[in-house]
């Protein structure tokens, strides 16, 4: 698939922020970190308490955790529907790539966006097993049942040489799932695992799942960009309209494939 000729006009405008900001750097993720877990003790631990019973009680809500890796807990910015989740580092080391994207998301200009930068450092499990989100992605399932959101996005991370397994065209029938349309700059676009596709959002839903090259800061960059698009969108349709218009054959082939798999959108 050639997509060297596909112009991005709105992904453009915002690549000079994303690189004056000069890359996603786990350094600065961990020394945010360290910050956190020194203030840790000065909050109200009733306060805590009640943030943890709800989501949605708070436009902003961070919590952490001990250990050695960053964990900024769940964000909640601006108010009112559509409702968007993004939720990153899902499993293994994937934070490394795709956490930092999450901590840098301005909030949105309506609606509301829910953050969920860290899920899981520890070891990989796939999103398409069935036993994901009932361990260590249950603080997703959780989110979702509780602020019931129009727009959800999951950001990975893949090796080089996993791009065929993701992207390639035999995908749906060697794994059982719809392969990922190849963007720009390594980035990858599909849906979520039918495991929480089906179960917990309608047809209506705009569920997408990111996968960005790793180690790679123009690939960071790039989904980036996409993040302060799809923060704005405000419903599944006008998230198709864009993509017709910036990546019309990509559009075309995920939404064949996606009505093979799970039937008209």
């Amino acid at each position: 698939m050639n997509t060297d000729r596909i112009e991005n006009s709105k992904t453009t405008e915002n690549s000079e922020a994303i690189e004056n900001s000069e890359a996603i750097e786990n350094s600065e993720t961990t020394e945010n970190f360290e910050s956190m877990e020194n203030s840790k003790g000065k909050g109200n631990s009733k306060e805590k308490e009640n943030s943890e019973d709800s989501f949605s009680d708070y436009h902003e809500s961070v919590d952490t955790r001990s250990g050695s890796y960053p964990d900024f807990g769940m964000r909640i910015y601006g108010h009112g529907r559509p409702v968007r989740l993004f939720v990153a580092g899902l499993h293994g080391d994937e934070w490394k790539d795709t956490t930092g994207l999450l901590k840098r998301i301005k909030p949105p200009k309506t609606g509301t966006l829910a953050l969920i930068p860290l899920v899981d450092c520890g070891k990989y499990i796939s999103t398409l097993n069935p036993d994901y989100y009932s361990g260590i992605g249950k603080k997703i399932v959780r989110a979702i049942e509780e602020l019931k959101p129009e727009i959800y996005v999951e950001i990975h991370s893949y090796s080089s040489k996993n791009l065929e397994k993701l992207a390639g065209k035999n995908r749906l029938e060697l794994i059982g799932v719809p392969a990922y349309s190849i963007l720009k700059e390594g980035v990858l676009l599909g849906s979520v695992s039918p495991w929480i596709r089906r179960k917990y959002f309608p047809k209506e839903s705009l569920c997408l799942s990111f996968e960005l090259l790793k180690g790679s800061l123009e690939s960071r960059k790039f989904a980036a960009c996409m993040l302060e698009i799809i923060k704005e969108i405000q419903s599944l349709d006008e998230f198709i309209e864009y993509m017709k218009k910036e990546f019309p054959v990509q559009a075309k082939r995920a939404m064949e494939d996606y009505q093979r798999f799970y039937g008209k959108i």
